[in-house]
């Protein structure tokens, strides 16, 4: 599958608070500031049941499902003490301030969105 780069927020711009939730080609995109000070994206979807995880809480390095407190790595996308499969991560870069997250070209499928989308 092709993917292309597209424009998510002025690097200024990005939530002090460190998360920032966006739909973006027809994804869900979920950025977040890990621990180490970078900028990581996600989709914005828990692999369990599928629940928006841009209202759960973050800690640690980890985003937490808002629905069953599921926890997944914010730089790798790997579920934490659980047996639910792993969040799909974006690509990010920064072009002349812009922050840019890769997106597959195509919409995602229904194992991709989230319930209350």
């Amino acid at each position: 599958m092709t993917t292309s780069w597209h424009p998510l927020i002025a690097e200024a711009a990005f939530p002090a608070e460190g998360k920032l939730a966006a739909q973006i080609a027809g994804w869900h995109v979920l950025a977040l500031r890990g621990d180490d000070g970078q900028i990581h994206a996600v989709n914005d979807r828990c692999t369990h049941q599928a629940a928006l995880l841009s209202s759960g809480r973050v800690r640690r390095g980890a985003i937490m499902c808002p629905l069953h407190g599921a926890r997944f790595a914010i730089g790798t996308g790997k579920c934490l003490g659980g047996a639910y499969p792993d969040l799909r991560v974006f690509p990010l870069r920064v072009v002349e301030a812009l922050i840019e997250v890769c997106l597959p070209d195509g919409l995602p499928g229904p194992s991709e969105l989230p319930v209350s989308a």
